[in-house]
């Protein structure tokens, strides 16, 4: 059953780091123009609004794909998550993706007061990734541990305004391998955002055995044929060969996503935006 991925091309995505609105949509416009299939933005605690910006790349693009990497689900409300999914969805003809997982618990981005508590953050995430999903089936009902919704007071409204364009949004999520709760959610989702948990926490490697595994687990559980498998990493502007030669073990492997990411920049910001350009100018590592 593994040979069920074994067709599928490689899509190409690009993920930005950073830079003011403005920026950032200048960027997404160039990459759509030189082929990347999809433009990822950043998502904190405060900052540029990722979805008012994916609007405005939605408004200003024609094909690429458009979404977060990515977006800590249990520290949103699903419900107003799910609505600016749907307007994305459709000011775009049906180009949104959301990414989610449990957030980076990291000082570093600083603190808002959200709870921490791993635990809490899995039943959040399950329990938002159920109801986002009903809602954009029509169904206006949740009751659960945490969250208590009823909408049906508008569902003629809402039967014509808060529905995907196509049959569903794709979510991808975090994948912990080899815990078997993570695992089992990306079963219920449209891709795995894989992740590697060591003896001493979330590694900071995967490598393509790891994809290799996680892929013949999902696949033994019946995941679907569609279910993409994401991969990331950074890959040199100035040597398309070995650009290739970086991502081929991973789409080998069955990754059906190559992400380009550039989370350690050096110099100052302009430094760094030039950086950014110029990954984007060199276009995608497609084979």
């Amino acid at each position: 059953m593994l040979t069920l991925y074994a067709s599928r091309p490689m899509h190409y995505g690009f993920v930005l780091p950073g830079g003011t609105a403005t920026q950032q949509l200048e960027l997404s416009v160039l990459a759509e123009r030189l082929g990347w299939d999809g433009i990822f933005s950043f998502e904190i605690s405060y900052g540029v609004d990722p979805w008012t910006l994916l609007a405005a790349v939605a408004a200003s693009t024609q094909r690429i794909r458009l979404g977060t990497l990515l977006t800590p689900l249990p520290w949103r409300r699903p419900w107003k998550l799910a609505s600016q999914l749907v307007t994305l969805d459709q000011l775009s003809n049906g180009r949104a993706i959301l990414a989610v997982g449990l957030g980076a618990v990291d000082a570093a981005l600083g603190t808002t007061g959200e709870t921490t508590d791993r635990r809490l953050r899995a039943e959040l995430l399950d329990e938002g990734i159920d109801l986002i999903q009903g809602l954009w089936q029509g169904q206006l009902q949740f009751s659960g541990k945490h969250y208590q919704v009823n909408l049906e007071a508008r569902a003629d409204d809402l039967a014509r305004t808060g529905r995907p364009l196509g049959e569903r949004i794709p979510i991808w999520v975090v994948g912990v391998w080899p815990r078997e709760r993570s695992m089992r959610r990306v079963l219920r989702c449209d891709g795995l955002i894989p992740a590697v948990m060591g003896d001493a926490g979330l590694q900071d490697t995967t490598t393509p055995d790891h994809i290799r595994a996680m892929r013949a687990w999902l696949t033994e559980r019946g995941a679907s044929a569609s279910l993409d498998i994401i991969s990331e990493g950074e890959t040199p502007a100035d040597d398309r060969t070995a650009a290739q030669a970086h991502v081929a073990p991973w789409a080998e492997a069955g990754c059906t996503w190559w992400l380009e990411t550039r989370w350690m920049l050096s110099g100052e910001p302009a430094e760094q935006l030039a950086q950014i350009r110029a990954r984007i100018q060199a276009g995608p590592p497609r084979a």
